[in-house]
């Protein structure tokens, strides 16, 4: 019966369509389907090499840290090669990895053979000890601004509260210290409290209380200076965010008709609190996105760097009313966000908010930020360039013994001299004269080429 049923409707469809055809020589059988204005739900990621490249670098980084958190730890600062080798273990390295992984950032580790046990050890370098002493004295610095930070995070949570673990996790991405439980969440009492869930077992920070003055969102503060700037005819960048695609994305007719849509839609502020609406209309909805759209960009505007993994995201989801989908709706604005997989494997996911940064680097750096890019400098330089600053110290130490040794047998021969009656002012400043331009020369060894140092080691073989 269904069999036949389906046949009859389908004979009935074709002499509807053989009249129509008959009376209507342009009646088109196939309906056309209007394209939709609105943003794919799923789009393609176009990767974005500035980036990625970041991020590699950034993966190297991260291993070096657990290396030096190792060293650090120890009382003497330095580790033997054996210890080390066993403790590398836990971060996926075999036996012999971990030692050719030091060996491969000899600006950042040193080996050194113990005095008295005559076995291999690791240290930090000088230069290495120098950059974790600025990072410390950043950090130090950005403590009000870390407070400000941490204020503005809760106030942007439903019930102006978060779980402690969950800041604790991602205190590094917002400037906050190791200790900040007690040196800015117990130090400030007027700001926060903390608060032990007795269902959940489960401490809480809760803001003492909603500052007004706090409540306004990053590109609000953009959307100003921009008002001021082009005055009246500002008045369509009201609810705009600021797009930047990737290269190679494409941009079709449709898709720009949405995205000028989606420009001009009202929302909410991240930093309002929306319970009391009513969100189950469509337009209500709609503003919701665009709000989880809002509150994402102000999280990576109060970070130090602008960027942060998505798994620090997920965290906050239902605290700050985010959808479930986190990748795929970051994915939908790819003109806002940048969402990397490089650094481990591909299991880590790393947001990056475009607009702060330009080829890969951040626009408006803070003192954190360049302090913990000094450590990628020290990662990135070569180990061929360590091994011409040593040849190099060890050269300008001789000359420079050598030079004193040739001022003190001056200084005495001036002295005898003086004692003799003779008056050899003139030859005393020719003679310092000479002895400053080579010292001078000394100096300017180290801007040379490769082959010049060369010579040098030669000369002092020699």
């Amino acid at each position: 019966m269904r069999v036949l049923a389906s046949r009859t409707s389908n004979l009935f469809k074709l002499n509807v369509e053989h009249f129509l055809l008959i009376h209507n020589p342009n009646f088109n059988s196939v309906r056309e389907f209007s394209q939709s204005t609105a943003i794919p739900k799923k789009q393609l990621r176009v990767r974005d090499h500035g980036y990625d490249n970041y991020m590699e670098v950034e993966k190297k980084t991260r291993k070096v840290l657990k290396f030096q958190n190792l060293i650090l730890s120890e009382p003497s600062q330095s580790l033997p090669i054996s210890r080390l080798e066993t403790l590398a273990r836990r971060f996926g390295f075999t036996r012999h990895e971990s030692g050719a992984f030091v060996l491969k950032f000899p600006h950042v580790f040193e080996i050194f053979e113990h005095p008295v046990q005559r076995i291999l050890f690791c240290r930090l370098t000088r230069k290495a000890i120098l950059q974790i002493e600025q990072e410390r004295r950043a950090l130090a610095a950005e403590l009000p601004r870390a407070v400000t930070r941490l204020r503005k995070l809760l106030m942007m949570s439903n019930h102006g509260r978060l779980r402690l673990e969950h800041v604790r996790i991602a205190r590094a991405a917002y400037g906050l210290p190791d200790d900040f439980e007690n040196s800015v969440v117990l130090r400030y009492p007027q700001f926060f409290r903390l608060i032990d869930a007795k269902e959940t077992r489960n401490k809480y920070i809760e803001v003492v209380e909603r500052d007004p003055g706090l409540g306004t969102c990053a590109i609000e503060e953009a959307r100003e200076r921009v008002y001021r700037e082009r005055g009246s005819d500002a008045e369509d960048i009201r609810f705009s965010f600021v797009i930047d695609f990737p290269p190679g994305f494409k941009i079709g007719k449709y898709f720009r008709i949405a995205m000028w849509k989606w420009q001009r839609l009202p929302y909410w502020s991240p930093y309002e609190d929306v319970s009391g609406y009513d969100l189950r209309s469509i337009e209500a909805q709609k503003r919701m996105e665009k709000r989880a759209v809002a509150t994402i960009h102000e999280l990576l505007s109060l970070t130090v760097e602008k960027k942060i993994t998505l798994e620090r995201i997920a965290h906050f989801r239902m605290a700050m009313n985010l959808p479930k989908k986190l990748k795929d709706f970051l994915l939908q604005h790819q003109g806002i966000f940048y969402v990397s997989t490089r650094g481990n494997q591909g299991k880590l996911h790393t947001v990056f908010l475009r607009e702060a940064y330009r080829k890969g680097e951040l626009i408006e750096p803070n003192e954190l930020y360049l302090a913990r890019r000094k450590l990628a400098e020290l990662v990135l330089l070569s180990p061929r360039k360590a091994k011409v600053d040593g040849e190099l110290v060890g050269y300008r130490r001789s000359r420079l013994e050598d030079e004193m040794g040739q001022v003190t047998r001056a200084y005495v021969e001036d002295a005898c001299e003086d004692f003799k009656g003779k008056d050899d002012s003139g030859r005393d400043k020719d003679a310092e004269d000479d002895l400053t331009s080579d010292i001078g020369s000394d100096v300017d060894l180290g801007d040379e080429d490769d082959d010049c140092v060369d010579n040098v080691s030669l000369q002092r073989k020699s």
